[in-house]
């Protein structure tokens, strides 16, 4: 399997939609093509369709067997695109860098840098017993090793 053909079968198909971006793509050993994409809005069925039927039309079965494979992204995997961090804003993430992890609200993403938001319990700084603080933290999307969205049920 030729991976520079399928590669731009894919890109083809992702230039007709420009809200889509490509998470990873891969052919394994087997002829399997597993393709992952992202939307600024989500990811249709009908978008993946679309997406696997021009890859699959483009390609001839009786030359090589493959199998193919278009999806969106599974919610409990990391961010791993910046157009990723966009679409979540509000949300809560659980981001870990080298040296922490944090839990809190996405607020903001600008110039590669994202901001969380998150409120804790702290000691009141006269007299006794605790208050709620709003705390934040700007990092760098180069810096973060691992962020994934946490699924909150009201």
């Amino acid at each position: 399997m030729d991976v520079n053909i399928v590669r731009t079968l894919m890109e083809e198909a992702l230039e007709i939609n420009k809200e889509l971006f490509l998470i990873s793509f891969s052919i394994s050993n087997g002829g399997d093509i597993e393709v992952i994409v992202d939307g600024d809005n989500g990811v249709s069925l009908e978008e993946c369709i679309r997406i696997s039927r021009h890859i699959e039309h483009n390609l001839d079965r009786e030359v090589e067997d493959f199998g193919l494979s278009v999806k969106s992204p599974d919610i409990m995997k990391p961010l791993v695109h910046p157009r990723q961090y966009i679409k979540n804003v509000g949300r809560k993430l659980q981001v870990s860098t080298k040296g922490e992890k944090i839990e809190g609200t996405l607020v903001s993403i600008e110039d590669d840098k994202i901001s969380l938001e998150w409120k804790a319990r702290e000691p009141k700084p006269i007299g006794k017993g605790k208050h709620t603080v709003t705390k934040q933290a700007v990092i760098a999307i180069e810096d973060i090793e691992k962020a994934t969205v946490k699924i909150v049920f009201n």
